[in-house]
C-alpha cells in the first residue's frame, strides 16, 4: 500500500510543482504594434521552457487597459487559470489621462488584495510618466507605487521601460512604448527580477 502511495506521489508531482504567472497590464505587455509572439510575455515563457522551468505564463494584458479594467478584469482570470503569481502592471493609461492619484492607488490596492484572497503572490509593477504631467502630479502618481508595496509586503519591479530610454531603437516614435527590439531585454529583466519568487 505504502509503495503504491509512493508511486502515485510520483506520478503526480510534475502537476504538483507547476506554476502559473499572470500578467494583468496594458500595451506595455500586450506588445502594442508587435505580433503576440514578440512581445516580452511570449519571450520570457520560452526562455522558462528552454530552461525546463515549469510555469505556464497567461498574459492577459489588453492595450489601453487601466486600473478600473484590471478590477473587472482579475476576478474571472483568477478563477480560471489559478496563478501562484499575479504580475500587476497597470496604472500608466490612468496616469497619461491624469486620474487622481488616490483613485489608482485604491484601484492597485484592491486588485493586490483579490490576487492574495484567491491564493496568489502578488508583483507590482512600477510605472513612471512622460516629465511632462507636472512636478507635483508625477510626485502624487510615482508615490502610489513604492506605497503600497510597502503596505502590503509586495515586490515592487522597477519600471521596465527606464533602462530604453534614450537608447537608439528601443522605443517608439511616440515616446512611451518599446519596440520589437527591446522585448527579448525586458524578457530578461523581468526573468531576473521574477526568479526567486517562482
Amino acid at each position: 500500500m505504502l509503495r503504491i502511495l509512493v508511486l502515485l506521489l510520483c506520478l503526480v508531482s510534475p502537476v504538483t510543482l507547476a506554476d502559473t504567472l499572470l500578467i494583468l497590464g496594458d500595451s506595455l505587455s500586450a506588445g502594442y504594434r508587435m505580433r503576440a509572439d514578440e512581445a516580452w510575455p511570449h519571450l520570457l515563457a520560452e526562455q522558462w521552457r528552454q530552461e525546463g522551468r515549469q510555469v505556464t505564463v497567461v498574459n492577459a494584458s489588453v492595450s489601453g487597459d487601466t486600473t478600473q479594467g484590471g478590477l473587472q478584469r482579475l476576478p474571472p482570470l483568477l478563477q480560471r487559470h489559478r496563478p501562484s503569481l499575479v504580475l500587476l502592471e497597470l496604472g500608466g493609461n490612468d496616469g497619461l489621462r491624469g486620474l487622481p492619484p488616490g483613485h489608482i492607488e485604491r484601484n492597485l490596492e484592491r486588485l493586490i488584495e483579490l490576487a492574495n484572497s484567491a491564493g496568489a503572490r502578488v508583483i507590482l509593477t512600477d510605472i513612471q510618466l512622460p516629465p511632462n504631467y507636472g512636478r507635483r502630479y508625477l510626485q502624487q502618481f510615482e508615490g502610489v507605487f513604492s506605497r503600497l508595496a510597502a503596505q502590503h509586503d509586495v515586490p515592487l519591479l522597477p519600471f521596465f521601460v527606464a533602462p530604453l530610454i534614450g537608447r537608439q531603437g528601443m522605443m517608439m516614435d511616440d515616446g512611451i512604448h518599446p519596440t520589437a527590439a527591446a522585448q527579448p531585454l525586458i524578457a530578461k529583466q523581468v526573468s531576473e527580477f521574477l526568479r526567486p519568487y517562482l
